[in-house]
């Protein structure tokens, strides 16, 4: 049984480039929600008096 590496190497290098795709958004979207999360802490809601 022969292994057809024309099938195998474009195949692996679109795995490859997937993963690296979805490392560096996980990283991109993780600065994204520490940030958000940071500015949230610092900057609290003010509430409406009329609201009491």
């Amino acid at each position: 049984m022969e292994i057809n590496y024309l099938v195998v190497v474009p195949v692996l290098i679109l795995v490859i480039a997937l993963i690296l795709f979805l490392i560096c958004r996980n990283r991109k979207d993780q600065k994204k929600v520490e940030q958000e999360l940071n500015e949230s802490e610092l900057k609290p809601e003010k509430h409406n008096k009329d609201h009491l």
